[in-house]
């Protein structure tokens, strides 16, 4: 199911970037992430993005994966909002209700996929994007962190994101 949900995702996000790379590129770097968590894990990475960003719904996810996997795409995908910061309160509001069972594997990819793009905005040399990163950390934090699910990610996020240039020291 692994290599059905590669395929899918790609077919779906076919022709999308990430910056100057395909969009795959973003998805495999996530699934990478996720390898030591399990073949559901890396479904729900190769998912991730697929009902915010294609024609593909809940419903379709359902229908081919299963309704865990449904879900957990479904508690990552972004509501609709004026701006970044409603569309990312919603989601951080829904993924704070998140309580201990199967579905905290969206948690867990959440983590993945917010240590993917920090990591890519560090090579990117993305400095404003890595600021908005650097803001939302401590709400994203409260609303994603569950103790003993994938320290390492959060370590890394924590130290990524603790470190602050001087530019952006003087705004």
């Amino acid at each position: 199911m692994l290599d059905e949900a590669r395929k899918f995702a790609f077919a779906a996000h076919d022709g999308q970037r990430y910056g100057d790379r395909p969009y795959s590129v973003h998805l495999e770097a996530v699934v990478r992430l996720l390898a030591p968590y399990g073949s559901e894990a890396q479904i729900i990475g190769y998912l991730h993005d697929i009902i915010e960003d294609t024609d593909v719904t809940a419903s379709d996810i359902d229908e081919r994966f299963g309704p865990l996997v449904a879900e957990c795409v479904s508690l990552l995908t972004d509501s609709p909002g004026e701006n970044r910061a409603e569309r990312k309160a919603k989601t951080y509001a829904r993924l704070a209700t998140v309580a201990a069972g199967p579905a905290e594997l969206a948690l867990l990819v959440k983590a993945a996929d917010r240590l993917a793009n920090v990591r890519t905005c560090l090579l990117d040399d993305q400095q404003r994007l890595m600021a908005v990163y650097r803001s939302e950390h401590p709400s994203f934090r409260r609303a994603a962190y569950r103790h003993g699910l994938c320290e390492p990610f959060w370590a890394e996020l924590d130290a990524l994101l603790a470190t602050v240039p001087e530019a952006e020291q003087r705004l």
